[in-house]
């Protein structure tokens, strides 16, 4: 393997890094937000009230 295409897979390996850091997102998370708490309150045992 001569010196050049030494380097070239080099640049090439590092420029697809940058590009996978710095690009946009490929996320594919449902948008649903913040849901509401809809359970019971939690019932102290023994009385206290903290």
């Amino acid at each position: 393997m001569s010196i050049y295409k030494l380097f070239e897979n080099l640049a090439n390996y590092i420029y697809e890094g940058v590009a996978r850091i710095f690009g946009p997102t490929n996320d594919a998370y449902p948008a649903i937000g913040v849901q509401p708490f809809d359970g019971e309150p939690l019932k102290r045992k023994h009385g206290l009230d903290w």
